[in-house]
């Protein structure tokens, strides 16, 4: 029986010839924390008796979080990331550089094959670059930085085939969240979920990192793409050249295969307070809404900001609703500087934050009030999600947001492209 590509990468890293069930120690490529798990790493350490890094090169920190600190106690948290990083010779990107899953791929940390561990559970968005992406607690990366390995159960595998060409206004972002309607929020639990078909293939590596980004609400222990030549050439660009790239066997082993045509998919909207109660939009279109956010590790990259700007370009933001652009790195923020697309937003009544998390875990920036609605590009609308358990959260495209700021109520975008 041939292997699944996580078998396969599991394999490379222990050194043993593994399949889906098999328990394995591994060895890792990079560990990443940011600064709401980091802080419980540094405790967890700090138990072991000998005070020993083995390859401080393999870890990072990432302050995105609360970024930047909005109190005296945050404060006191980013200072002890900062001292711990400066022992031990971590590299740390600090406040303002932008959002962990956004700046380890842009700045080539991430390559084909690789195994990252991070303690974000949204670390499965690195398997748009064919690597596995793993998300873990922050106890357990703590053993990884001190032992230079870890252990996991090698998951079965789904593969989710997506054919069909998008229709206009329709993007990666409804793809993930007919995926999340479809599989449930349990329907890849502890799985590794192999995405691929010719949909896939016409997407740009920003709309793929948003369809792995929401493995993680499938329940996904990871998600993973195929290379290809758009994944050749993000890595190019990074000047990555040593990597190897990791495709399934014809006779792999599958648990599920789901097979999508997604050619007819209008744009999807996920209602309070799950992520896969997804509806289309026109069961939610005319819904009051007080304030849009785009922005996350799911859609905050430049193209995101460039179709929000087309759409908004020579129009207005509705008197009484908000709409908060939070670009995903400081690098992202200066390409949409550099084409106008900040420009565009700003004339149209949107307020530009700092590259992080702020506003999509609501430890500040933009935290709405009782009973107000929010249309975001977040991936997730729990209860509190934003900072307040009593206001409620619907997820789209920023496309969708950019239109339904525009009126006022949740909006088909396509009426405005």
């Amino acid at each position: 029986m041939g292997k699944t590509i996580i078998e396969k990468i599991i394999s490379n890293h222990s050194g043993k010839n593994v399949k889906s069930g098999d328990i394995s120690i591994v060895e890792y490529d990079l560990l990443m924390s940011q600064d709401g798990t980091t802080p419980l790493v540094i405790n967890s350490f700090e138990q072991f008796s000998e005070k020993k890094i083995p390859f401080p090169d393999k870890c990072v920190f990432v302050l995105d979080h609360n970024s930047p600190s909005p109190s005296q106690g945050v404060s006191a948290l980013h200072k002890l990331m900062r001292d711990f990083a400066k022992e031990y010779n971590i590299r740390i990107f600090e406040v303002g550089e932008g959002v962990c899953h956004v700046l380890l791929p842009e700045t080539g940390l991430v390559k084909c094959g690789s195994l990252v561990f991070g303690a974000d559970s949204h670390t499965p968005t690195y398997g748009a670059l064919n690597s596995a992406g793993i998300g873990v607690g922050s106890t357990d990366l703590a053993i990884a930085l001190y032992t230079g390995y870890l252990w996991l159960r090698v998951p079965e595998t789904i593969k989710i085939v997506f054919n069909g060409n998008l229709q206009d206004g329709v993007f990666a972002k409804d793809i993930a969240l007919f995926m999340v309607r479809q599989l449930t929020a349990r329907g890849a639990i502890y799985k590794s979920v192999e995405i691929k078909g010719e949909t896939i293939e016409n997407l740009s590596m920003d709309g793929r990192f948003t369809i792995c980004n929401l493995t993680t609400e499938i329940g996904a222990k990871c998600g993973i793409m195929e290379f290809d030549d758009k994944t050749k050439e993000f890595l190019k660009e990074r000047k990555i050249e040593n990597y190897s790239p990791v495709f399934p066997d014809n006779d792999a082993n599958y648990e599920k295969i789901y097979n999508f045509d997604v050619s007819e998919l209008p744009p999807q909207v996920a209602k309070p307070h799950t992520v896969d109660n997804v509806s289309d939009i026109n069961e939610v279109e005319g819904i009051e809404i007080h304030q849009g956010f785009i922005g996350t590790c799911t859609n905050g990259r430049t193209s995101d900001f460039e179709i929000a700007s087309k759409i908004l370009k020579g129009k207005k933001v509705k008197k009484g609703v908000r709409l908060i652009c939070t670009p995903g790195s400081r690098k992202i923020y200066l390409e949409c500087l550099k084409n106008g697309y900040i420009d565009a937003l700003l004339e149209a009544g949107a307020i530009i934050t700092n590259p992080g998390c702020g506003p999509c875990v609501g430890t500040h920036q933009g935290v709405p009030s009782d009973n107000e609605n929010v249309i975001s590009t977040a991936n997730r609308n729990f209860k509190g999600r934003m900072g307040n358990q009593n206001a409620f959260i619907y997820l789209s495209s920023p496309a969708t947001v950019a239109a339904s700021v525009i009126e006022g109520k949740i909006t088909d975008p396509r009426k405005y492209l």
